[in-house]
């Protein structure tokens, strides 16, 4: 059964000192590994004097692909704690990159993971952070005249709107949360008499309702 996720809502950044070395961690959404290494990439440019940018993703709603890079540090010290922070808190198609500023302390292999770890805690802390639940795309169908209530009802409603196409006919794609699936056919037919025609698709993730 599918399980809904937190995702950060956009970019944060936070700063922490740790024995006068600076650990910077960046949280951004990605949907995919070419975004996440973009992302990366930024950091390590915005960042080029550092001493270290690692980082760590968690993708999907399945959160089955996760990547950690410990960019240099000991193995397992930087990435690791990084991605189980992520992971413990339930984030999905999130990067955090920590860029790491030395400050001529060594901080050995527990300290290094308490510092990154304690970097994105820290910023998932300050993060504006939202609930993506599982849905299913609906489309519906209706004929021009229904268009502008049905939209208006499936807004009202707190369904979400995924796009909307004039034709011969008016179709909208609509993310409905499964827990509301079994009722929305019912639902589309009460707020258009009975003509609007509803057809499941495939499943996604859209934001839990306010």
């Amino acid at each position: 059964m599918p399980q809904p996720y937190l995702t950060v809502t956009g970019e944060t950044e936070h700063e922490i000192e740790v024995r006068r070395s600076r650990f910077i961690c960046a949280l951004a959404p990605v949907g995919e590994p070419g975004q996440a290494a973009a992302f990366v990439t930024a950091r390590r440019r915005a960042h080029h004097a550092a001493r270290h940018t690692c980082s760590a993703y968690v993708l999907g709603g399945d959160r089955r692909t996760r990547r950690a890079d410990d960019d240099g540090e000991p193995s397992g010290t930087a990435g690791a704690p990084m991605l189980e922070v992520l992971v413990r808190r339930g984030l999905a198609d999130t990067i955090a990159v920590v860029t790491r500023y030395f400050g001529g302390v060594l901080l050995g292999a527990g300290g290094l993971v308490r510092a990154y770890g304690g970097a994105v805690a820290a910023a998932l802390d300050r993060a504006d952070l939202v609930t993506m639940v599982p849905a299913r795309v609906v489309t519906v169908r209706v004929e021009h005249a229904l268009a502008g209530r049905l939209e208006n009802e499936l807004r009202t409603a707190g369904h979400a709107v995924r796009g909307v196409s004039y034709g011969a006919e008016v179709t909208a794609e609509v993310g409905v949360g499964l827990d509301r699936l079994p009722g929305f056919a019912g639902w589309a037919a009460a707020v258009t008499a009975g003509r609007a025609r509803v057809t499941p698709g495939p499943l996604v993730y859209v934001p839990a309702p306010a």
